[in-house]
């Protein structure tokens, strides 16, 4: 998927903050809170989302193989690690605000976790589970696929501001 690519260039730039960081130059609390808001409502609430709520809702419907089916409930645990990973990078980051002296040495390994899982993930992904599922489908249950994926990155932008209203309103 096109994602994909987007993906790998912030894990890029999160790899240079973790070598920043372990060169004993501070990240900003708000690089991390980019960071996060990339990985949350990018990487995986639109990405993982669609292949969540549409791919794997339609491959439940068919005929899969053990190994297939298994590669996909193993995709579905490391989405939950990414969300785990980010939730902690959170945690971390607002220990760092708060003045905690370990917070940039957990914030970096945090990090790094991400740096590491995305590109191992996002090839299991391109270079075995999509090949080998898009022999699922016909090509018109294909087209009807690619067409809610665009339904559903038209509504995430709505669903993301929405949030942050919500968030501000809340915080007023």
């Amino acid at each position: 998927m096109i994602e994909h690519r987007l993906i790998e260039r912030m894990i890029g730039l999160i790899a240079q903050s973790v070598a920043a960081i372990k060169s004993g130059i501070p990240i900003e609390p708000s690089t991390i809170d980019l960071y996060v808001d990339f990985i949350r409502t990018y990487a995986d609430r639109t990405h993982h989302g669609k292949e969540e709520d549409i791919l794997f809702r339609d491959l439940d419907k068919k005929p899969m193989s053990e190994a297939d089916r298994r590669l996909m409930n193993e995709l579905i645990e490391e989405h939950s690690l990414g969300r785990r990973l980010t939730g902690d990078l959170v945690a971390a980051n607002e220990g760092q605000r708060r003045g905690d002296p370990g917070a940039p040495a957990r914030i970096a390994a945090l990090l790094e976790n991400l740096a590491g899982f995305y590109p191992k993930h996002i090839a299991k992904e391109d270079k075995v589970f999509f090949p080998a599922v898009r022999t699922y489908f016909s090509g018109e249950e294909e087209q009807a696929m690619l067409k809610e994926f665009r339904e559903f990155d038209q509504r995430m932008i709505h669903k993301k501001y929405q949030a942050v209203v919500e968030n501000l309103e809340q915080e007023s």
